[in-house]
């Protein structure tokens, strides 16, 4: 239970709103003579609440042990049905929990499920879709042709009818001891942790065998020492079913990426993983490899928040996410994801970055600079914008999928969507054996490091980065250009220590807060290389203050937006020394004159704008496309001290997960 409810805790960081366990209450000998056997345990809220919940169990003896015991946990992000006890998993077959289910992800076509199941007589209690998952196993065992159907083969089968995304872990009665763990479009990794020797690093798949009579699909093929993961000398060994490593990293960094259709079985100490049948592409093994994320690393260390730690971290993960990649002596910049579709990409006739949320502000703020040293069309979609609209793709479109996660969605049906059509398609992801990763035929890893809080911060940065690094690497053998780069590649350099002065505004930031923090409504206003720090910003006033925030064009100022402001709106305009200046500058004596008082973000030197204003934000000045990083910073700030005036959890804001893993 401690293990399960630490995991819990660790994944909670992307935001839920309930959770639950399912554990052993006996033994099978107990459960024959009619006593329960699995005891479910859910609760709405926090993990703590689940905690509490647990403690008042009358009939649960907390200090019993178990040679075998497998035990799942989930928390919950409402899709379907309300937070409540019920409506959280794991999900059961029946009252007498003959089998239980948990699920990430979404089931398209439940109504057809649950309506064919209840025809069968099967009674539902919630209003999830993985309820039919829990149903279903337990029709097609009940409907079994014989008695030694395998725990595997019955999970193969409820898949074949799943239609939607799902990383799924059951647990039954009938098969004590056993854990089936399977994914498709959802991530699923598993952690092996043993004191001893390990049989293999490489765990083969076993295939279904291709007979065609009914018996052929009952009976697995066989799982013996060539086959399985198992300790030597049957030693203990521990397995673990996770989402996300953070949840594991603590007992083990040795694990194994699942793949989508991949059925992973658990029995007497063994793990074998199976699949229905062989498809082109598909490498015949699985890799235990070893993760290096350390447990320090997703904890808050001194401070309050992993939000506010994470925008303090900001001048480390840029230097992570360059690392190994700029040479600042001879201006070079090496991608290794990328450098074997390099000279395809710079034939290419577009390129369309696509992603969702803070990923698409990225994708926004690099868009210029993409245009200037590629001298390609860029087009920035919203994934699920980008799907309605059936777009046309092309062979020679070069397709970026920018996602933190590498789970995202949205973002991942886009991926399929642009495959399908034979464009080249690059991922941008923070996660290493991530979907979009895996998927892509390149990419590049940000190395922001884990980030915790839901509202991303340094990995919006380090996208910044990697993509002005594509856009450098785009343009190395033009003379032209090669001022400009230098440019460009000596303001990387020299950007970590700038960050750092932006973030030594922070206590100015906070007295600013205090002046805002009971406002309704707060406007942003920019343009060119800064109108995407205008939306970010905005959005993580949204996010995690709960006000009403929305980042406006300044250009567009008075085809509208200006009838919003008054002497009582606040106003936060970001106002740069760069091609767009003179510009700028009318917008402010537009506001000035509508009574308004903006709060200016500028140059440390520009004094002409200061007189202007009733606050400025003085940061450092860098090259006119990196400013934009040192611009959303005290955004970035001023939203986490607006959330804390006003008494919400920074991390964890209503309704919001941080891996959004449904469309």
């Amino acid at each position: 239970l401690e293990i399960l409810l630490k995991g819990l805790r660790r994944l909670e960081y992307r935001g839920y709103d309930s959770a639950g366990v399912g554990i052993d209450s006996g033994n099978s000998k107990e459960w024959e003579s009619n006593a329960k056997c699995i005891q479910l345990i859910k609760q709405r809220g926090k993990v703590k609440a689940l905690d509490e919940e647990i403690h008042k169990q009358q009939d649960l003896d907390l200090d019993v042990e178990f040679d075998v015991h497998l035990g799942i946990a989930h928390t919950r992000w409402a899709t379907h049905g309300v937070p409540s006890p019920v409506n959280s998993h794991p999900h059961r077959s029946d009252k007498s929990n003959e089998f239980i289910v948990i699920h990430n992800g979404i089931i398209t076509n439940y109504k057809d499920l649950k309506k064919f199941l209840e025809s069968k007589g099967y009674e539902f209690e919630s209003d999830t879709d993985t309820e039919s998952i829990a149903k279903l196993v337990k029709y097609m065992y009940d409907n079994r042709e014989s008695d030694d159907i395998s725990f595997p083969t019955l999970v193969e089968r409820v898949i074949q009818q799943l239609e939607g995304a799902f990383a799924l872990v059951f647990k039954s009665v009938h098969y004590p001891g056993e854990a089936v763990g399977t994914r498709r479009g959802s991530p699923l990794l598993m952690g092996v942790r043993s004191d001893h020797k390990l049989s293999t690093d490489h765990i083969p798949v076993l295939y279904r065998s291709s007979g065609k009579d009914k018996k052929s699909c009952s009976a697995l093929p066989r799982t013996d020492q060539d086959t399985c993961l198992f300790p030597v000398d049957e030693k203990a060994v521990e397995y673990y079913f996770a989402s996300d490593a953070s949840a594991v990293i603590e007992h083990t960094n040795r694990v194994i990426f699942l793949e989508d259709d991949d059925v992973a079985a658990v029995m007497d100490g063994r793990l074998s993983i199976h699949r229905i049948k062989r498809t082109a592409g598909d490498y015949p093994a699985r890799a235990i490899q070893t993760l290096q994320m350390e447990l320090q690393q997703i904890m808050k260390g001194n401070y309050s928040s992993f939000m506010q730690k994470e925008i303090f971290e900001q001048p480390e993960s840029v230097v992570n996410t360059m690392r190994g990649r700029v040479n600042f002596e001879n201006n070079t910049v090496t991608l290794g994801g990328l450098k074997d579709h390099i000279k395809e990409i710079q034939r290419c006739r577009r390129l369309i970055l696509i992603a969702c949320g803070t990923s698409y502000h990225a994708g926004v703020a690099t868009r210029q600079v993409l245009e200037e040293l590629t001298e390609l069309p860029v087009m920035v979609e919203l994934a699920s914008d980008f799907l309605d609209r059936n777009t046309p793709v092309f062979r020679d479109d070069v397709c970026f999928f920018i996602s933190q996660s590498g789970e995202t969605a949205d973002t991942l049906m886009a991926l399929r969507y642009c495959k399908e059509r034979g464009a080249l398609t690059v991922g941008i992801t923070n996660t290493v054996g991530s979907s979009i990763s895996r998927e892509t035929d390149c990419g590049v890893h940000i190395n922001a490091g884990p980030e915790i809080g839901v509202a991303s911060t340094k990995a919006y940065t380090s996208q910044f980065v990697a993509l002005v690094m594509f856009a450098l690497l785009m343009c190395d053998d033009r003379i032209s250009m090669q001022p400009r780069r230098r440019e460009i590649i000596q303001g990387l350099r020299v950007l970590p220590d700038l960050i750092k002065d932006v973030l030594s505004l922070d206590q100015e930031i906070k007295i600013l807060a205090e002046e805002l923090y009971q406002q309704k409504s707060v406007l942003i206003m920019g343009r060119g290389y800064h109108y995407a720090a205008c939306l970010e910003g905005a959005l993580k006033i949204k996010e995690i203050t709960y006000m009403h925030s929305e980042g406006i064009l300044a250009g567009e100022l008075k085809h509208g937006p200006l009838a919003l402001v008054d002497k009582l709106m606040p106003v936060i305009m970001i106002i740069m020394r760069d091609h767009t200046y003179i510009k700028c500058q009318n917008a402010l004596q537009q506001v000035v004159a509508r009574q308004g008082r903006p709060i200016v973000i500028c140059d440390k030197d520009d004094y002409e704008t200061a007189k202007n204003s009733s606050r400025t934000i003085r940061v450092p000045h860098c090259v006119d496309c990196l400013q934009g990083i040192l611009s959303v910073i005290p955004l970035q700030l001023l939203s986490f001290h607006l959330a804390v005036l006003r008494g919400y959890d920074v991390d964890c804001p209503r309704n919001l997960a941080k891996s959004v893993t449904v469309e």
